[in-house]
């Protein structure tokens, strides 16, 4: 189970990145392994301002569909194109090529509040 200890982590099982105001957001290994083949990513709120623990997707994998809840406020900016061809990028790169979204920040100190690596482990017992 691979939990990066440079990232941030959500009680949803998403993980966090930032880059000055830029947080790149997608799921973790424990997430993609519960969901099993990932078939399918939607996100149709790039471009627009959220709040922390809002919807801003779905992910569907063979056996369930699952919210994406986003881990912090700000305007969604970016969408990985490549997981309209390739979904299953969330499985097999969960960290990197697997990621989902990219946001705009509202209030960058807000990462401080996400849960770091050991929290994350303490949370999905490991």
């Amino acid at each position: 189970m691979n939990v990066p200890s440079d990232l941030r982590y959500t009680a949803d099982h998403e993980w966090v990145k930032i880059d000055g105001d830029i947080a790149t957001v997608g799921v973790t290994d424990f997430a993609q392994g519960e969901l099993g083949d990932i078939v399918f990513v939607e996100v149709e709120t790039e471009g627009e301002e959220l709040e922390a623990e809002e919807v801003f997707g779905t992910i569907e994998a063979v056996k369930t569909v699952s919210d994406l809840i986003l881990p912090l406020a700000g305007e969604v900016i970016e969408f990985n194109e490549a997981l309209e061809d390739d979904p299953a990028l969330i499985n097999s790169d969960p960290f990197g090529a697997g990621w989902i979204i990219k946001l705009k920040m509202s209030n960058v100190a807000d990462f401080e509040s996400l849960m770091d690596a050991e929290a994350y482990k303490n949370t999905i017992g490991k």
